[in-house]
């Protein structure tokens, strides 16, 4: 039976054990960095089948991101079993696991750590299977290329999130302020489809996606071509398809650009399998 309530583990982040923590009660205190700054970082992990998907890389995102921030190195057991133990409490069901590490209490210095699961939302299931109208978007903020973290300070990329279902749009997709390239999605990654190639957007403040590495790892061994390439609008209405890929939604097919809509191509079920099968794999 799915559960129907977030399911906490806390990690401590120096001793390295785990505790279940009740959800209807608070957590965070008020002077954490991670409410009063946003100063921290997480990691979003698809729950399929009873198993953590595509483990491996987000461990891997995780601790660069920890390092970029200054942030003491995770315990990755810990938060491996936290996840398990997480996944035994959820049940049966889809579920988004989110890892938070945060530096902590100001008046401490002790950084805040937990793993949550919840079920995924209707609207996530929904744009899986009906795709997503795609709002463009210059991005006026990134990270230096040395800093490649997943951080919790997401207030600039959820105003424009907004901005978009405002004007009718389900996302966005960023570009370079300065040339036009496309960058990302706001919590994905972009990648076409154009015959037997794949490709994905090359900038260096763009944040590694662990989807996109976990689908042309896969779409290599089946054939595919794959490869980052600076890629500008035009690029993508001339694709067979575009895709927003991430964790949890997996995989959404854009099918409005700005004002040009995008048909469904013929192949849209084996590209839906093809990155389906890359989680499994993960």
């Amino acid at each position: 039976m799915v559960s129907h309530k977030p399911v906490i583990f806390v990690v401590e982040p120096f001793g390295g054990s785990i505790r279940w923590h009740n959800p209807s009660l608070p957590l965070i205190y008020w002077d954490d960095y991670a409410v009063t700054r946003g100063d921290g970082i997480f990691e979003s992990i698809l729950i399929r089948d009873g198993h953590a998907a595509n483990l491996e890389r987000h461990a891997q995102r995780f601790c660069t991101s920890a390092a970029a921030l200054g942030l003491p190195e995770p315990i990755l057991n810990s938060w491996i079993n936290a996840t398990q133990a997480a996944i035994e409490e959820f049940g049966e069901g889809e579920g988004k696991c989110t890892w938070t590490y945060s530096r902590g209490r100001a008046s401490t210095g002790i950084p805040t750590a937990w793993v949550s699961i919840q079920p995924i939302s209707d609207v996530v299931l929904a744009q899986r299977e009906e795709g997503v109208r795609v709002m463009l978007s210059e991005r006026g903020w990134s990270f230096p290329s040395e800093l490649p973290a997943k951080t919790l300070n997401y207030a600039a990329t959820m105003a424009t999130l907004r901005l978009a279902r405002e004007r009718g749009f389900d996302d966005v997709i960023f570009t370079d302020p300065d040339d036009g390239h496309v960058l990302e999605g706001a919590t994905s990654t972009v990648v076409t489809v154009k015959g037997d190639k794949l490709r994905t957007p090359y900038d260096d403040t763009i944040l590694p996606g662990t989807t996109q590495a976990a689908l042309f790892a896969h779409a290599e061994s089946q054939g595919y071509r794959c490869k980052q390439k600076v890629i500008d609008v035009d690029y993508l209405l001339a694709a067979d398809s575009v895709w927003l890929v991430s964790s949890t939604r997996v995989a959404a097919r854009v099918r409005r650009l700005g004002e040009d809509k995008l048909k469904a191509p013929d192949n849209e079920n084996e590209i839906r399998s093809l990155i389906d099968a890359a989680m499994t794999r993960g």
